[in-house]
């Protein structure tokens, strides 16, 4: 089946992947037992999940270590044979690992690298070039728009192992945008990296996108990636999806309280602003007390009725906390 624009670019339905891992009992008396009868147990990192990703969507694929992310993006890219479910990404089933399909895709791993150590980064371009059987202007073109991206023209003739992580970084990027995939699956890109960094990916990221149409599927710890580039996240958790919406949504959806950030004229007694709410900090002339949302309202005009108010906002809270909230009330 032939790739048509209108489509979904991927298309993923009750996906799911299982491994049998071996358990052993400790010490010397379960090393011996295990030599008789093994243990195994059965890991379920992928857990009936579904989703679709259009052509040109930059997506948040988010979730605490072992939630399923790199699974599920191996399984995308056909690193991974899935247990059951159904997989189609532009057209093809990824673990068929067909070359006209792994010449449009592009996996990045923040801890891996596909460099060569002890040459430049430049080789590994050319040597790409070939594999993915580039023209040459084409190549020359999309190089030197990477390189402009990425401001690393620099960087092109510096032995790899002579680079900062953030420079590898670049050239990594570079490596595996040379032939300009249709869909990359970007894992931890920016791990790492210091802020600077982080945010010259973010922007870079931001531009391809933008420039080329490309469909991004992004995991990443740092929540500042997430917020900068992504409009959608799909939030997953022990091989499930528990939200997947766009991320103004999810604070809506999942914050049970907003936070009033007061400003005061004269100095009022800290406790006297827990009969309003709950306390979050306390800096005079700052106050900032959260209260539950439905409440926000008559928390605020109290507020102004009762203190000394010079100025006052209600704010949503921190994508980071609700996103822990959501977590823990999986957990619960």
């Amino acid at each position: 089946m032939l790739y048509n624009e209108h489509r979904m670019a991927i298309s993923v339905s009750h996906l799911s992947k299982q491994y049998q891992t071996y358990k052993k009992e400790p010490g010397f008396l379960g090393s011996l037992t295990s030599l008789v009868s093994r243990k195994y147990e059965t890991v379920k990192a992928v857990d009936d999940i579904s989703f679709e990703v259009q052509e040109g969507e930059l997506v948040g694929f988010i979730g605490p270590n072992g939630a399923g992310k790199t699974t599920t993006l191996k399984c995308l890219s056909g690193l991974l044979y899935p247990s059951s479910g159904i997989i189609n990404v532009l057209g093809y089933i990824p673990f068929d690992r067909k070359n006209p399909y792994l010449k449009q895709i592009a996996l990045v791993m923040g801890q891996k690298n596909q460099l060569w150590w002890d040459l430049p980064a430049q080789e590994t371009f050319l040597l790409n070039k070939e594999i993915y059987e580039i023209p040459d202007d084409m190549y020359k073109n999309t190089l030197g728009q990477l390189v402009e991206l990425l401001d690393a023209k620099k960087m092109l003739q510096v032995q790899v192992r002579k680079l900062s992580l953030g420079e590898r970084m670049k050239m990594e990027l570079i490596a595996a945008l040379i032939h300009s995939p249709k869909v990359m699956f970007l894992d931890e890109p920016t791990i790492g990296l210091d802020v600077v960094m982080q945010k010259q990916m973010r922007d870079f990221l931001k531009n391809y996108n933008e420039l080329q149409r490309s469909t991004i599927l992004l995991t990443s710890h740092y929540m500042e990636d997430v917020r900068q580039l992504a409009k959608r996240v799909i939030i997953i958790d022990h091989g499930k999806i528990l939200y997947d919406g766009k991320l103004d949504n999810l604070v809506k959806k999942f914050a049970s309280h907003k936070l009033l950030s007061v400003v005061l004229e004269t100095f009022v007694p800290k406790e006297k602003f827990e009969e309003i709410g709950t306390v979050v900090s306390f800096e005079y002339p700052k106050v900032v007390i959260k209260v539950k949302r439905k409440d926000s309202n008559d928390a605020a005009s109290a507020l102004l009725k009762k203190f000394p108010v010079d100025d006052l906002n209600i704010e949503e809270p921190d994508i980071e906390d609700v996103i822990r909230d959501v977590f823990n009330s999986k957990n619960e």
